[in-house]
């Protein structure tokens, strides 16, 4: 009984995320709740993430704390409050931004989100590509990559200087074509659930969906603690800007981890919130 239970979750988990709650932003936003029903089905599928992760995990060591629930509950509301204050003052300066207006909000509102997440997949790829290239942009993103384990809550961790770089990247070309509140809201929403998909420790069944989709099957190997294996994988959504960069990678027989976490580097980076937010902007010890 239990067997089955685990492995009907592992079957249905990615489909839930990505299909159901989407779905349930798409008709919360058609019939025009309140974003506070957005909020609270964030917070429903975060609590998915950990329930089912203590059910069926890819790794049971990801489940154990490391004196770090805290600090990336602290990451998790300030970048996600970030996220609501943005697209709710949008329409005071949005339009100022629009060059041609040619965004087709006559589609239907889940056409209209899926143009979006192609779209916003390429900026948000190319500057998470840039992050590992560049050492102005890394020493941000080198928060995210602290970490030694790997569970949902893990997405949600970033510096909010980075994720604002990202965010700026993803957007910017859909506000250049007109795209209206609504499709922002839902992206935002998409945005969260695909974090914590992709951060997952939860086993679940991907099949050749791996190719396309930058599930945690395939993120793992982007937190892997060296450059030489790490600089892979840096698409949110898909694998498709991967694969035009060359940096599409996969290899089934691998396991990955606790040991293979963190920053080979700099092994002792800090593990406080407001360490965290400071250190990008420490010199370096010479």
């Amino acid at each position: 009984m239990i067997r089955s239970i685990t492995w009907l979750v592992r079957l249905l988990y990615l489909p839930l995320f990505l299909l159901v709650g989407n779905g349930v932003a798409i008709y919360l936003v058609a019939e025009g709740y309140n974003q506070g029903w957005l909020v609270f089905l964030i917070l429903v599928f975060i609590g998915i993430s950990f329930a089912t992760e203590k059910l069926t995990p890819y790794d049971r060591a990801f489940n154990e704390p490391q004196q770090d629930q805290r600090r990336d509950l602290l990451h998790a509301f300030m970048n996600e409050s970030l996220n609501v204050i943005g697209v709710s003052v949008l329409p005071l300066f949005g339009g100022l931004l629009v060059l041609a207006p040619i965004w087709p909000s006559g589609w239907p509102l889940a056409f209209q989100l899926l143009l979006a997440i192609l779209i916003s997949d390429v900026g948000i790829t190319l500057a998470h590509f840039a992050s590992h290239r560049l050492s102005s942009l890394w020493r941000l993103h080198a928060v995210h990559h602290s970490v030694k384990r790997l569970y949902g809550f893990n997405g949600l961790m970033k510096h909010p200087l980075h994720q604002l770089i990202e965010t700026v990247a993803g957007t910017t070309p859909l506000l250049f074509v007109g795209v209206p509140q609504n499709v922002l809201m839902l992206l935002v929403v998409a945005v969260v659930l695909q974090l914590l998909l992709q951060h997952s420790n939860v086993a679940y069944f991907t099949g050749p969906l791996r190719r396309v989709l930058a599930i945690n099957a395939v993120h793992r190997f982007h937190h892997l603690n060296t450059a030489e294996e790490g600089d892979v994988n840096f698409g949110l959504f898909t694998t498709l800007t991967d694969r035009l960069l060359g940096t599409a990678y996969f290899d089934s027989e691998r396991t990955i981890g606790t040991k293979d976490h963190g920053i080979a580097s700099t092994p002792n980076y800090p593990a406080d919130y407001w360490q965290q937010l400071m250190q990008p902007f420490q010199r370096d010890k010479t």
